[in-house]
């Protein structure tokens, strides 16, 4: 039995922690690697990226394996947060071997996003104590919408968040995605108020949907028209990580992000804006054997599938907060 989630993919787990209220509205995620890490790659599009230890992840570059990947809001005071899961980790013996048992050196990758003043205040961002927690609650259970990296995002003018998807192949290999969502572009079409991400959902990703009514759209246009954040967009960034069980190399794992990519310009229009600084990772714990081109190519689909699926899980998932409204409050009528 699936959950639907990146943690379906055996050995991978998803820690989450944040703050909310009293000027707080941030988080953090942790997705860890099994005790023996997980080979790893990364693709960044975005024109405004914030991000730690993505030139390891270069082909050409010694390190194989990494033991995590933390995604957090906060923009780039949110990189605080890594040194907790780091610690942590350093802590438990997982890292990259210096010598002698216990001497190691955890290889955590990170990317964050823009939600600085979401909450009230500006300065409230992740740190060390927050990563710490995200690690400690990791789990094979992944909540969605406001959570974590989620907690304060924003897609367009309604409430993002986190969102997850899965899927197994035919061949038996897992693959699967998480994505925390906050973007300068929408996830709805501004003519029908579709969902883009919709109509790339398997059934049972979203509750059964309609499109809205008109007034419920004219209404979105309304309030888009006169939100200063839309005028003059912030910076934004949509993050994620794609994991699976197959065994690949760092330079399969970097193409497996670029095309995930794919699966975010499905969802969100426009993306990739110099607003945004998207960026995804890919984790290959190598449980299963090494693939084909043919197989590598059904992978592939599978990844840019599972990111579309996860960005649609997000936004529905996501609950009004802060004066950001989610697309349920948004466009009732389109709930079936």
């Amino acid at each position: 039995m699936t959950s639907n989630s990146i943690t379906d993919v055996p050995g991978i787990r998803v820690g989450q922690a944040e703050r909310t209220g009293e000027g707080w509205l941030s988080g953090t995620t942790v997705v860890l690697a099994p005790s023996e890490g997980a080979v790893a790659g990364v693709d960044v599009r975005g024109g405004g990226p914030g991000t730690r230890e993505t030139d390891l992840l270069d082909p050409r570059n010694l390190v194989e394996r990494v033991q995590a990947i933390v995604l957090s809001g906060g923009s780039a005071l949110g990189l605080a947060s890594v040194d907790g899961v780091v610690q942590r980790l350093l802590a438990d013996g997982l890292g990259f071997p210096m010598g002698e048992p216990g001497e190691v050196v955890p290889i955590v990758p990170a990317a964050v996003l823009y939600d600085l003043g979401r909450g009230g205040t500006f300065a409230n961002h992740p740190d060390a104590t927050l990563g710490q927690a995200a690690y400690d609650a990791a789990s094979s259970t992944v909540r969605e919408g406001n959570a974590g990296a989620g907690t304060g995002a924003r897609v367009g003018g309604l409430k993002g968040g986190i969102g997850t998807a899965s899927v197994r192949l035919e061949d038996g290999t897992t693959v699967g995605a998480l994505v925390a969502v906050n973007a300068v572009g929408s996830a709805v079409d501004p003519v029908t108020g579709e969902l883009f991400a919709a109509r790339h959902c398997l059934p049972g990703d979203l509750p059964a949907l309609g499109l809205p009514e008109t007034i419920e759209i004219d209404q979105a246009r309304e309030r888009a028209a006169a939100d200063p954040a839309l005028i003059k967009p912030p910076l934004a960034t949509t993050i994620g990580v794609i994991a699976t069980d197959a065994t690949l190399t760092k330079a399969q794992c970097a193409k497996v992000a670029g095309i995930g990519h794919d699966g975010l310009a499905r969802a969100i229009n426009p993306v990739h804006t110099m607003f945004d600084g998207d960026t995804l990772f890919t984790m290959a714990t190598c449980a299963r054997p090494a693939t084909d081109v043919f197989a590598f190519q059904a992978l592939l689909i599978a990844a840019a599938d599972c990111v579309t699926r996860a960005v649609g899980r997000a936004v529905l998932a996501a609950d009004s907060t802060s004066g950001m409204r989610s697309f349920r409050d948004a466009f009732p009528s389109a709930l079936l």
